[in-house]
Parts: structure tokens; C-alpha cells; sequence
């Protein structure tokens, strides 16, 4: 019996147990969390209906207790919560047919509403000098998130315009108090509090909060053809500060997960080992935007860099144990579904040959998983996302569904 097998078996177990919404917590606004909600639950059964291994009624029933109450479309909604979430799996669950176009219209007036609205508060935030935080521009809440939902369902809008617009002006320095930061320096640490050892905010590398995330999406629509003015320059500038910080280990270059302020005045980063190879703040998640940057700029040598980091740190037994469970935001699920993709646009074929034991690795690690509980059900760092993955590797095959979108990977 094949390792295809055994992953199918697996992803099959967790979507039994999954097939029907939780427990009453799951519905309205937490229903709505992509990270851990039904929303995200839903894009399990969405694939699975495509790859026809199950009926369309489990993704339903997760899309209804997803929309069981008024989507949330305040100003702290984004890709992973609220109207934009809800949009999000309704245009994965509808591909080219006509499933759910009435709701979909409707939520695309709330989301170019919403991102017109807080790209405009984002502008003016530049210009007063103030830093951002992390909702104002990263992947799960803020503006990269919105603008790589409008690059799926209104990509010529004005609404995607204005969100590239606002991301070429992040990358722009912010001088406050008389000291030169980078844009996208944030006022807070990595947890979103005030610790003394992030006295003065941090700059975030990573691809779910930090600056990795902008320059997945800037170089995603530049090779789609949507470009504004000093797009492409907003990719190199990105593209050598990552350089600037970029540190060579005994196993291969990696990059440090967030500065401090000291270590952006000394010009020096204090780390000397690199940290978990996870998707959201590790290489993998780095060495996908810098390879699709590359792609952008047509720079083979920058692509050739960025693969063979990716390659050192697949190769890497020291980095690899540090992975420890099989989610997709920070185990080996979200590893796996990187190289995927970072293999498809790979030519020498190098990081399609490490896909076989990255299957392996996942598939132990989720077979060693304890029981699922209420808190392990959902997308990001629970059993729907590693299902996923899992049926992504026993198929061999970028997702029917496209549903890793919203990982900022494709």
C-alpha cells in the first residue's frame, strides 16, 4: 500500500469528524473566523466536493452556521474574519459556476466599501508620521489580506488599485520622533503588547504579519499585470532590506522573525540560529515571497537565491525538528503546501524532489496528534487545514479549489 494511501486515509478520518458544525460557539461572528471558524472548516468539504470524495451538503452546512448572523463588516474585519472570510470561501466554493452569486455580490459591495475605507485611514496615518500595527496592513486583518481577496473577485477595481497604492506607500521610510523606520514598523511587539524587550515597536519579517506579506502580494499582481506607480520599485526596496537582514547560518541563509529597535540602530540582528521553518514567520513562508518577487521582477539570480534557501532549509535536520505539530500555520501542513508551491516555479525540479519526504513528515505528525477537541477543529492551526494538506499530498496536485489562496502562497 502507497504513502498516497495512508495520507488519503488520514485526511478522510479528520473530514468525518468534521463533517458536521460544532458546538453553538461556532456560529455568528467566531462562525466567521476563517483561522478556526466554520468559514474555514468549509473550505475542507469545498475541495473535497471538487475532487469528488464527498457530496456538497458538508460545505454547506459549514457555509450556513458560517453566515447564521449579519457578517461582520466593521473596520476590523478582514480576509480571516467577518464579510471579507465569508466572501472568501463562498468564491472558492463557487469557481466558475454560479453557486451563491447573489450572496457574493453582496459582499463585494461590503469589501470594496471596507478596503476603500481603510486604505484611506492608512493613508492618512503615513502622512501624520504615526507607525501602523498589525491590522492595518498584514494578511489576517489588514489591507495585504483585503487586497489579495479583490485580486480574485475585482482585480481592474479601484478598490484593488488603492490598496496597491497604499502598499507601495508602506514601503516608503516613516520618520517619527526624528528616527528613520522602516514602513511597516509597527508600534507594538510581536504579540501585539508593550514588552519591555520591544521597547520602541519592531519591524516583522514573516509572511502572516509582517513584511513578507505586502511583497507576496505586490509581486502576485504585478505578474498578473495589475501594477500602480512605484510598484515594482516597492518590490526592490523590500526585496533589499530583506537582503540587508538576510544572515548566513552554518546550514544555509535565513532570516531573523522581527527586529528590535536596537537592532535596527546597530545595524546588526542579534539572532544567530535560524527559528521554526513554518509558513508564517519562517524561510518557507520568506523564500515563497522572495521567489514570486523574483518572478515579478524577472530576476533569475534573486528566484535562484531564495529556492536554494528554501532547499537549505528543507535539508536541515536541526531546523526541521523544530517543527512539532502538523498545522498549516506554523507545522508541517503549511510547510508542505509552501514548497508545493514554491516548487511549481522552481526549474531545475530541486524542491519538487523534497516534496515525497515532507509527505512522510506530515503524515507522521498528524497520525501522533492527541484526540481532536473543540480548539483543534478548525483552518489555520487545527484539523481542517491539516486535512488539507494532507489530501493536497496524496493527490500530488495544487488544490482544485485554490483554496491556499488565502496563505498568500498562489
Amino acid at each position: 500500500m502507497s504513502i498516497g494511501d495512508d495520507l488519503s486515509r488520514e485526511a478522510e478520518r479528520r473530514a468525518r469528524g468534521l463533517a458536521q458544525p460544532g458546538s453553538a460557539a461556532e456560529a455568528g461572528p467566531p462562525g466567521q473566523a476563517l483561522s478556526s471558524g466554520s468559514a474555514g472548516i468549509a473550505l475542507l468539504f469545498i475541495e473535497r466536493a471538487r475532487a469528488g470524495l464527498d457530496s456538497w451538503q458538508p460545505a454547506h452546512r459549514h457555509l450556513l452556521d458560517a453566515s447564521a448572523r449579519p457578517v461582520a463588516d466593521h473596520d476590523t474585519a478582514g480576509l480571516y474574519f467577518g464579510a471579507p472570510a465569508v466572501a472568501f470561501v463562498l468564491d472558492i466554493a463557487a469557481g466558475q459556476s454560479a453557486r451563491y452569486r447573489e450572496g457574493l455580490a453582496a459582499l463585494d459591495d461590503v469589501v470594496t466599501r471596507l478596503a476603500h475605507r481603510r486604505a484611506r485611514q492608512a493613508l492618512d496615518r503615513i502622512k501624520a508620521a504615526r507607525p501602523p500595527n498589525f491590522d492595518e496592513y498584514d494578511l489576517f486583518l489588514g489591507l495585504t489580506g483585503l487586497g489579495s481577496l479583490l485580486l480574485r473577485r475585482a482585480p481592474a477595481s479601484g478598490a484593488t488599485e488603492q490598496v496597491l497604492t497604499y502598499l507601495v506607500a508602506l514601503t516608503r521610510p516613516l520618520t517619527v520622533d526624528g528616527e528613520a523606520l522602516p514602513g511597516w514598523w509597527v508600534d507594538h511587539d510581536p504579540h501585539r503588547g508593550r514588552a519591555g524587550s520591544f521597547r520602541g515597536g519592531h519591524a516583522n519579517v514573516g509572511l502572516a504579519h509582517g513584511v513578507a506579506g505586502p511583497l507576496a502580494l505586490l509581486s502576485l499582481a504585478a505578474r498578473r499585470g495589475l501594477t500602480v506607480d512605484g510598484q515594482l520599485e516597492a518590490i526592490a526596496t523590500i526585496c533589499a532590506w530583506l537582503d540587508t537582514w538576510r544572515r548566513d547560518g552554518p546550514t544555509g541563509p535565513f532570516w531573523p522573525q522581527h527586529l528590535t529597535l536596537t537592532e535596527l540602530r546597530s545595524g546588526r540582528c542579534e539572532r544567530s540560529q535560524p527559528g521554526r521553518p513554518s509558513w508564517c514567520y519562517g524561510t518557507p513562508g520568506i523564500a515563497r515571497a522572495g521567489q514570486l518577487a523574483a518572478l515579478a521582477l524577472d530576476d533569475p539570480d534573486r528566484r535562484r537565491t531564495y529556492e536554494q534557501a528554501l532547499l537549505a532549509c528543507l535539508d536541515d535536520p536541526a531546523q526541521q525538528v523544530l517543527l512539532t505539530d502538523a498545522s498549516l500555520c506554523h507545522g508541517h501542513a503549511g510547510l508542505y503546501q509552501t514548497v508545493l508551491r514554491a516548487a511549481a516555479d522552481d526549474p531545475t525540479g530541486h524542491l519538487a524532489t523534497r516534496l515525497p519526504k515532507l509527505a512522510g513528515d506530515l503524515l507522521r505528525t498528524a497520525r501522533a496528534a492527541p484526540a481532536m477537541g473543540p480548539t483543534e477543529r478548525g483552518f489555520l492551526t487545527g484539523s481542517a487545514g491539516t486535512a488539507l494538506a494532507l489530501h493536497t499530498a496524496a493527490a500530488q496536485t495544487p488544490p482544485a479549489s485554490g483554496w491556499d489562496a488565502c496563505l498568500l502562497i498562489s
